[in-house]
């Protein structure tokens, strides 16, 4: 193949190197690499001709139909198409094309694509652009390549969606290095323009992966070629480097930003706390904070939450609400999650008056508690032998209405099987079914467990035959305790 610009890199006969496993589409139609002659003349002569359209004149608009009914006449529209003359325009076919590749449905799409390079019609870069997606989203990333050579072949160039969509693939096929070594290649080429928008969306794609060490090499080599990061795109990489607890390599990084006048955000800071938070580097945390004050960057909700949900997992529940405090004084409003995760700590260090005291200020500051937070201090009752005050919250949630789920319900006979109460354990799993829930693997679990422990081995294996007609499998803990408990019948 003649060589044009960056994609001399790339040919048809690559696109074998990323093909693996079972073919599950046939690949693009040869022949579609040669224009049809009288393709010219056939769309000079559309002009004189009524061409039809998509959706069709006699359906509603479109903005205002269900995604079903779209998708059906997109299907029809492609089906008819031909036996239709003239051809419709590419333009409507590409519309088309389009609704059912966003609905989901890849394969038919190529379908109608393979069928579309066998008639007379000129397809365009957009329609391509269509194919290749679909190929990238069945993991067929290699049959994208490969209709590269069918866009050359019509005198068009590959754009920055074309790459992107290909570097996609290549991403999610987990093909990495194939990805870094083409963008690389285009980066050095210049021929194709990218922006930090653009590979950002990339970078931002293999930091939710866990792939932080490519993220990395997309940012070297966008900034090599030119294409200097921004706070977005260094952000991304420093809030991966901490959900990896790597927080050296995100301080690191977040000096680079700063010497290369790459001003933080806010997102840029809570990143950081967060990590520091999480590997117990505290003092270091209360610096970053600091420092974001210092330079007028107002923490928000979020900044606050990660600070509170730290330290009350490390016990430090006074220092938690001094955070609660100062957000307040800011003018920021603390929300029900900030409370509930101070409850949970309290909860946590088996301190259930501080749990209710915090409950009870949240309620009076004018802030609805929800189902998990009475969740999380029924839990907490239960753990320190406190089943009373626990079944007392549980029925105040029953008469708010506030729907109890099936958390609340395992919370609670545990608590009663621990205590060798099974006639209320018993009592609570039927009435679990009563008010429309159904029992998890939890339920079962717990129930069957304290059966067994308590000697009513025939009721237990009764529930585990309900367990696996309801389709959930026990596991061998499941199993075990009704073993345990037949060895200890027989002793």
């Amino acid at each position: 193949m003649a060589q044009i610009g960056a994609f001399t890199i790339i040919n048809p006969m690559e696109a074998a190197k990323y093909r693996g496993g079972n073919n599950l589409l046939s690949p693009p139609h040869q022949s579609s690499f040669s224009l049809p002659i009288g393709t010219a003349n056939l769309f000079r002569s559309r002009s004189l001709t009524r061409i039809p359209s998509f959706p069709p004149a006699t359906m509603s608009p479109r903005k205002n139909q269900p995604q079903s009914r779209r998708l059906q006449e997109a299907e029809l529209f492609l089906s008819r198409m031909p036996q239709t003359r003239p051809l419709p325009h590419i333009f409507e076919i590409n519309k088309a094309l389009g609704v059912i590749a966003k609905s989901g449905k890849y394969s038919t799409a190529l379908s109608h694509f393979n069928k579309l390079q066998l008639e007379e019609i000129e397809l365009d870069l957009y329609t391509f652009n269509i194919a290749i997606n679909c190929y990238c989203h069945v993991n067929r990333v290699g049959f994208g390549f490969s209709l590269l050579g069918g866009i050359f072949k019509r005198g068009y160039t590959p754009d920055v969606v074309t790459v992107n969509t290909l570097l996609n693939g290549l991403i999610a096929q987990d093909k990495t290095a194939e990805a870094v070594e083409l963008f690389e290649k285009i980066v050095k080429k210049g021929e194709i323009k990218h922006n930090v928008y653009q590979y950002g969306s990339l970078i931002n794609r293999l930091c939710k992966m866990g792939n932080t060490g490519a993220a990395i090499s997309f940012l070297r080599i966008a900034g090599d070629g030119g294409l200097n990061p921004n706070t977005m795109t260094y952000s991304m990489i420093i809030d991966s480097h901490c959900k990896d607890r790597m927080v050296d390599d995100a301080l690191n990084l977040f000096r680079e930003m700063k010497e290369k006048g790459v001003h933080p955000d806010v997102f840029t800071y809570t990143s950081l706390i967060d990590g520091l938070c999480s590997c117990g580097r505290w003092k270091e945390a209360t610096r970053m904070l600091g420092e974001m004050l210092d330079i007028d960057i107002s923490p928000d909700i979020i900044t606050f939450s990660v600070l509170v949900d730290a330290l009350t997992k490390e016990g430090k529940g006074k220092e938690a609400e001094e955070i609660i405090e100062s957000l307040i004084q800011r003018g920021v409003h603390p929300d029900v999650i900030m409370y509930n995760s101070l409850m949970n700590g309290y909860c946590s260090q088996g301190q259930m008056d501080e749990a209710m005291r915090v409950f009870n200020t949240m309620v009076d500051r004018g802030i609805q508690p929800v189902v998990h937070s009475y969740s999380i201090l029924i839990n907490g009752y239960c753990k320190t032998g406190h089943i009373d005050e626990a079944l007392s919250l549980f029925h105040i949630v029953e008469n708010k209405g506030l729907g109890l789920n099936v958390v609340m319900y395992n919370i609670l006979i545990d608590a009663f099987c621990k205590n060798k109460d099974l006639d209320n354990a018993r009592d609570l799993f039927i009435k679990l079914s009563s008010q429309g829930l159904q029992p998890d693997f939890i339920t079962y679990d717990i129930m069957i467990r304290g059966l067994c422990k308590e000697g009513f081995l025939d009721e237990a294996k009764e529930l585990l035959v309900k367990m696996e007609q309801n389709g959930l499998l026990p596991d061998s803990g499941t199993y075990n305790s009704i073993i345990y408990g037949f060895v200890g019948q027989q002793k």
